[in-house]
């Protein structure tokens, strides 16, 4: 397949995942880049002989989030009609897009650059689901929590969330954020925990603190999604008022020097990551997957060790919470499925 084949399949993919995760705007968007763009300009030529891997580099959502980021300036009333809803500009999106492209090309060929970064705090209803599970199977409820690709580091704030799963109910009665998304299958099992330790890490972490950097996150969160620019605004505000521990590093250097760390007995240390796998070069995911299996032929009942997982399936565009733990049961196990950005679980248990 040549690059402009991959390229092209990269994007069918993004705009099927956009679609069947309630962004038809987004979806729409994705598909009005790759019909437009062309060798014609410099934005076209990188997109078209992209040299990665273009749907692991995650291509199509590095294109769009600079369109986005161009409407949420307000200086493009065409563009943002059709982020507004606007049928006619839905209609003429292609034109819309190579009209932007070629007035504003110098904007949006730095978001080819890197990749996007995915932070979302509605994703911690799934971490504590999964934490629940762990708990029900007989694992020190007292969590060390390791989590990689933290980007502006919302989830790692997930001990200062309210959480209603099913009737379940976790956290704070007065906390800034609650969440209760959509629950089908039977509620998770209802055992008290706590966290001992929350950190993390991330390839490029975002400071949130800075209006620069929060603008940029949220050239990343699909419009369609309104309710997460609230929670970002709220995370902001949470952050500056307690910033969480996060690292800047790889994910696999930081997880292999974590996991070599001394563990308290008593407590039941856990990777988690969502939606972050596939941005991971493959040497480093086996990295990382290497060092935790090392890491869980060490693992005792007093210092186990768990895997949680939440992470795109692109054959059915579904999320999937998977989870591993040592001793015991180290094969994974699929606990449930999870909309990417929290409103709904699909809860097997």
């Amino acid at each position: 397949m040549s690059n402009q084949d991959q390229v092209r399949a990269a994007f069918a993919n993004q705009i099927e995942y956009c679609r069947s995760n309630g962004a038809p705007i987004t979806g729409r968007m994705v598909e009005a880049i790759i019909g437009a763009i062309d060798m014609t300009t410099e934005l076209g030529q990188r997109v078209l002989e992209w040299e990665g891997n273009p749907l692991a580099d995650a291509l199509p959502l590095r294109v769009a989030g600079g369109f986005h980021a161009l409407h949420l300036a307000g200086e493009h009333a065409e563009l943002s009609a059709i982020y507004e809803g606007d049928s006619a500009a839905i209609d003429r999106a292609e034109a819309i897009v190579s009209a932007t492209i070629a007035s504003d090309e110098g904007q949006l060929l730095p978001w080819l650059n890197s990749p996007p970064q995915t932070n979302e705090a509605g994703r911690s209803s799934s971490y504590i689901a999964g934490l629940l599970a762990l708990t029900a199977a007989g694992l020190p409820p007292r969590f060390e929590l390791l989590e990689i690709g933290s980007s502006a580091g919302l989830n790692l704030m997930i001990d200062r969330y309210r959480y209603d799963l099913s009737g379940v109910s976790v956290g704070s009665a007065d906390a800034d954020m609650s969440f209760q998304p959509e629950w089908e299958g039977p509620p998770p099992p209802d055992v008290p925990f706590s966290f001992d330790s929350i950190r993390g890490c991330d390839i490029a972490p975002v400071d949130l603190a800075d209006p620069a950097q929060a603008r940029r996150l949220k050239a990343y969160i699909w419009p369609e999604h309104t309710q997460r620019f609230e929670r970002m605004e709220t995370g902001i505000a949470m952050i500056r008022e307690r910033a969480p521990l996060l690292d800047s590093g790889s994910a696999d250097d930081w997880a292999e020097a974590q996991l070599t760390l001394p563990q308290e007995a008593g407590v039941t240390r856990v990777l988690v990551h969502s939606i972050v796998w596939q941005y991971i070069p493959r040497a480093g995911r086996q990295r990382v997957r290497a060092a935790m299996e090392a890491a869980g032929q060490k693992a005792t009942a007093e210092r186990p060790l768990a895997w949680l997982a939440l992470e795109a399936n692109r054959e059915t565009y579904r999320h999937e919470l998977i989870v591993r733990h040592w001793p015991g049961n180290d094969e994974p196990v699929k606990l449930g499925e999870a909309h990417a950005h929290g409103a709904w679980v699909k809860w097997l248990g």
